[in-house]
C-alpha cells in the first residue's frame, strides 16, 4: 500500500554542500533511520521548494540525485516514491565488513557508499574504449611524474590538488600505490640509515614500522590543541649533535598531518602553518605532509605545502574519500625531487596499477570524485552527531567532519586497562600507546566512527564506552 507523504521535510542543517545534494543526503539518511519507508511519496517539487524557501530547479535537482543513487524512482503525473530496498546480494569475501561480532571502532576506513555503482558503471565505459587492454600493458619506461603510466591520471591529479588548495603542475605529481606508500617512497628519498625523523609524538602508526624499516630514528614532539607546537619543533632543531643518537646529524625532514591528525583530531590553523613554515625554512628541513583527510572539513586551511612549497612532499590519496581498494595516491614535490621520488617509486612497486589509476582520472573528470567525497564528508558529520550525543558526558576531541574522535579516560584507567575492558564488552577500540613515539602515553583511545556499515551497531558500541566510563572505580568492565 502505497502511503502519502507530502508532509515529509529535510532537515538541511544535518547535511553540508549544496542545498540540492543537502536534500538527496537527507533523502537516504531518512530512509537509513526509518523515517521514510519504501513506497511513501514525496511531496511534489514544487511544494516543497515553496517551504524550504528554494527554487523549483534545486529540488528537482536533488530528486533527480537521489533518483541516481537508488533511492527513489519518479513516474510522471504520480510524484516521486522510496523505492523498496533491493534484495541482498552477497558481496565478495575480500570487501564484506563484519555484520556481527566485536563492534570494530579501531580501523580508519571509510563508509563503503555508493561508490560500487559507479564502479560498475566506468568499468564498463572503460570496456567499450578502442584499446582497454593498453591498460594492461607494462610501463617500460618510467618517468619522473608518470612513473610511464599516461599523463591523464598525473593530470587529473593536479586538478585535484588544486580543489585542496594547493596549486599543482602535472610535473610535479608522482602517482603511488596510496598514501602509505608515498609516504615510504618519501622517506626512502629523504632520509638514511641513523638518521632522525622528526614527528609528532603520537602519529600515524605504519610511520613507526616504516622508520623500523628504513634505519630511521624517530623523535616525537610535543603538541597542543593544534597539533605540532611550533616550539618544540625549533628547540628539537636547535638541539647539539651530542644531545641526539644516531648519526648525530641535525634532523633534516619533519613529517606531520597538519589536518585531521591522527589520532588526535587536530587542525592546525593557517597561522600555525605559516609559522611551521617559517622554522623549516630557518633550519632547512623537508616537510612531508600527510593529508589523507583533507577533503573532509568544508572550510579547510591551506595545506602546509601552500606555504612552503620549495621545501614541502604533500602526501595524499584517494583512498579514505574513493574507496581503500582504489590504491592510488599522489605526491606534490618541488621539481628538484620528482625524479628521485618516482625512482623510488619504481624500486618499491614499478608502478601503481594503471587501470586504477584510470578509474580515478575518469572519477576526478566527470565528477564522481566529488560527490563521492561529498557523501563520506555526510556520512562522517552523521556519525560525529551520533557520537556527540551518546557521548555527551564525557570527555573527548572531535572534529564535525573528522572520521574518528580521540576519547580521554578518566584517572582509574589506563588506555591499555580501557581497551582490554572494551574488547571485553565487544567494541574495539585503539589505545594511545599505538600511536605514540616513546614509552609514555596519554590516558585516551582513538574511536573510528567509519568503518562499521550498520549505525546501529556503531550506536551499540557508542553507548558501551560510556558504560565502561561511567563505571566507578574498582567496579570493573560492564560486559554487553
Amino acid at each position: 500500500m502505497i502511503a502519502a507523504m507530502t508532509s515529509w521535510r529535510p532537515t538541511l542543517a544535518d547535511h553540508p554542500g549544496s542545498r540540492a545534494r543537502a536534500i538527496a543526503d537527507a533523502i537516504g539518511a531518512d530512509i537509513v533511520a526509518g523515517r521514510l519507508r519504501a513506497g511513501d511519496r514525496l511531496p511534489p517539487q514544487r511544494e516543497l521548494a515553496e517551504v524550504l524557501g528554494l527554487s523549483p530547479n534545486t529540488v528537482m535537482r536533488a530528486y533527480t540525485e537521489a533518483t541516481r543513487r537508488g533511492h527513489v524512482t519518479g513516474e510522471v503525473g504520480r510524484g516521486t516514491y522510496v523505492r523498496p530496498a533491493d534484495p541482498p546480494r552477497a558481496r565478495p569475501a575480500t570487501l564484506a565488513r563484519p555484520v556481527d561480532g566485536p563492534i570494530d571502532l579501531s580501523v580508519g576506513l571509510p563508509f563503503p557508499g555508493d561508490a560500487g555503482r559507479a564502479l560498475a558503471t566506468t568499468l564498463a565505459a572503460i570496456s567499450r574504449t578502442d584499446d582497454p587492454a593498453a591498460l594492461l600493458d607494462n610501463a617500460s619506461a618510467p618517468d619522473p611524474a608518470g612513473q610511464g603510466i599516461r599523463r591523464g591520471p598525473a593530470t587529473a591529479a593536479a586538478a585535484w590538488l588544486g580543489r585542496l588548495g594547493l596549486p599543482a603542475e602535472p610535473q610535479r605529481v608522482v602517482l603511488t600505490n596510496g598514501a602509505q606508500h608515498g609516504l615510504f617512497a618519501a622517506l626512502l628519498t629523504l632520509l638514511r640509515p641513523g638518521d632522525t625523523l622528526l614527528c609528532e609524538n603520537l602519529t600515524y602508526a605504519p610511520l613507526k614500522a616504516i622508520a623500523r624499516h628504513l634505519g630511521v630514528r624517530l623523535e616525537g614532539l610535543a603538541m597542543d590543541g593544534e597539533g605540532l607546537d611550533p616550539d618544540a619543533l625549533r628547540a628539537a632543531c636547535s638541539a647539539g649533535r651530542s644531545d641526539r643518537p644516531g648519526t648525530g646529524r641535525a634532523p633534516t625532514v619533519l613529517y606531520c598531518t597538519p589536518t585531521l591528525q591522527t589520532p588526535t583530531t587536530a587542525t592546525m590553523s593557517e597561522q600555525r602553518r605559516s609559522r611551521i613554515a617559517r622554522i623549516a625554512a630557518d633550519h632547512d628541513l623537508t616537510i612531508v605532509e600527510d593529508d589523507v583527510f583533507g577533503f573532509l572539513p568544508p572550510d579547510r586551511p591551506r595545506p602546509l605545502a601552500a606555504f612552503a612549497p620549495e621545501r614541502t612532499v604533500f602526501v595524499t590519496s584517494v583512498s579514505k574519500s574513493m574507496g581503500p581498494g582504489l590504491r592510488v595516491g599522489f605526491l606534490l614535490a618541488p621539481e628538484r625531487l620528482t625524479p628521485a621520488l618516482a625512482s623510488a617509486v619504481t624500486v618499491s612497486c614499478w608502478m601503481p596499477p594503471p587501470l586504477m589509476a584510470e578509474i580515478v582520472r575518469r572519477w576526478i573528470e566527470d565528477g564522481t570524485a566529488g560527490r563521492l567525497n561529498d557523501d563520506q564528508r555526510a556520512h562522517a558529520a552523521r556519525r560525529q552527531g551520533m557520537a556527540r550525543e551518546l557521548l555527551g558526558g564525557q570527555t573527548f576531541r572531535a572534529d564535525p567532519y573528522g572520521p574518528h574522535l580521540w576519547l580521554s579516560l578518566p584517572g582509574h584507567w589506563s588506555a591499555r586497562s580501557f581497551t582490554a575492558a572494551a574488547e571485553r564488552a565487544g567494541v574495539l577500540v585503539n589505545p594511545a600507546e599505538t600511536f605514540a613515539t616513546g614509552p609514555a602515553a596519554a590516558p585516551a583511545v582513538r574511536v573510528c566512527l567509519s568503518h562499521e556499515v550498520s549505525d546501529e551497531r556503531v550506536a551499540r558500541g557508542l553507548a558501551a564506552l560510556a558504560t565502561l566510563l561511567d563505571a566507578p572505580a574498582g567496579t570493573g568492565p560492564l560486559v554487553v
